[in-house]
């Protein structure tokens, strides 16, 4: 069974900054694309970036690029998600996901999810 796992969101304040992690099991992890999600209520679903197995290719969307910064650790199976500089926009649920593709962050492209993690960003 492929379990996804999204920890370390929490409240912070506006130009503050956290660190998300993803650990990922029952999957060859290095096989995979790692991508990070983002909803907030109301709101469609926003792909923040990707990773490809070998960190070779990151991708991020306009509303992050140069302030989020994905990585991963494949020796842990981990997937990570530093964000800098938050603003209350980046109040969301965040979640983790693992996909056979090229680097995307397009939802459809990725098979397996994590439950989420909420990130409150105060004013």
């Amino acid at each position: 069974k492929v379990t996804v796992v999204e920890s370390g969101g929490g409240t912070v304040q506006a130009g503050g900054s956290l660190r998300l992690s993803c650990t990922v099991s029952g999957l060859t992890f290095d096989d995979y694309t790692m991508g990070w999600f983002r909803q907030s209520p109301g709101k469609e679903r926003e792909g923040l970036g990707c990773i490809t197995w070998n960190g070779e290719s990151l991708y991020y969307g306009d509303s992050v690029r140069g302030r989020f910064t994905i990585s991963r650790d494949n020796a842990k199976s981990t997937l990570y998600l530093q964000m800098n500089d938050l603003k209350p926009d980046d109040a969301a649920m965040y979640y983790c996901a693992a996909g056979l593709t090229w680097a995307s962050i397009h939802a459809e492209d990725f098979t397996y999810w994590g439950q989420g993690i909420q990130v409150v960003v105060s004013s």
